[in-house]
């Protein structure tokens, strides 16, 4: 039995030092083991009792990894929400202009009225690089992907397409009432860890600018009385997106924002686009 429990002690404590180079050595001396910081002494001639001491002193080589100046995450998604801030000054004369309603009702902030609740906001990242500014702790954090933005509107908005886009209050109810709006964007930021040492990075914080370029645009409406209806153009949405944009997170799951810079549209309404939600990166 003590045979037994010797050998498993010396297995766990071979284990222990293995990762280690050079943990583990033997002592060149017939009755004395190393193993590691352990010492295992056999006790005069009884060759079933032993005694196990830790050397105090003892020291190994330890084997150190220079962090690599640059890092890479592959495919990161976001899943979350997006709005937008309304600042239209629906009196205006471009406003009105955008804005048609043929029973002659002005349209106003309520057409534009967005569901709260749902999904609408999802970003897929085919990378993401950190390269080392200052000790690992301050970063410049970048990458590349793809945005995709859907406003569900509660009222019956439809985009005219044409010479001259406008919108107009429709005359049926609509079940679902989509304008999505896709980008390619590479965000640029600066990233703050707290402790670059730990496992999961510690508390870490970016920071920065995005810029992206439209490249699909659609209303996708269904109704009882039409079915389903779907629309692709660019209608008048800008096809140029500055954001400032921003993460926190401890670990593997952090939070995001953005909040766009310039305009959702290019006249008629002075709408800035948001977004928020959930982000799972490795760093």
């Amino acid at each position: 039995m003590k045979k037994a429990l010797l050998i498993m002690l010396m297995g766990a404590c071979f284990q222990a030092g293995f990762a280690q180079e050079d943990s583990t050595r033997t002592a060149q001396e017939g009755d004395t083991i190393r193993v590691g910081s352990i010492i295992i002494i056999k006790k005069g001639g009884d060759k079933s009792e032993y005694d196990v001491y830790k050397d105090k002193d003892y020291s190994y080589n330890k084997k150190y990894y220079k962090k690599s100046n640059i890092t890479t995450n592959w495919l990161i998604f976001d899943i979350g929400y997006s709005g937008f801030t309304d600042n239209t000054d629906y009196g205006g004369a471009e406003a009105q202009a955008f804005l048609q309603n043929p029973n002659g009702t002005p349209l106003n902030s309520g057409d534009f009225s967005i569901k709260g609740l749902g999904i609408s906001n999802f970003n897929l990242w085919f990378f993401m690089q950190k390269l080392n500014l200052h000790k690992h702790v301050i970063n410049l954090k970048y990458g590349f992907g793809i945005e995709n933005t859907n406003y569900y509107y509660k009222t019956p908005l439809t985009y005219v397409d044409g010479g001259t886009v406008y919108v107009k209050r429709d005359d049926v109810l609509f079940s679902k009432n989509k304008l999505a709006a896709d980008y390619f964007t590479a965000p640029f930021m600066v990233n703050f860890c707290t402790n670059p040492d730990s496992r999961n990075g510690g508390l870490q914080l970016s920071v920065g600018v995005s810029g992206g370029i439209l490249y699909s645009a659609r209303q996708k409406q269904i109704s009882d009385e039409r079915g389903k209806q779907k629309q692709k153009t660019d209608f008048n949405l800008d096809r140029w997106k500055a954001a400032w944009v921003a993460e926190v997170g401890l670990g593997p799951v952090k939070f995001y924002g953005s909040y766009s810079i310039n305009p959702l549209h290019k006249y008629g309404v002075e709408q800035y686009p948001w977004m928020a939600g959930i982000r799972f990166s490795t760093f």
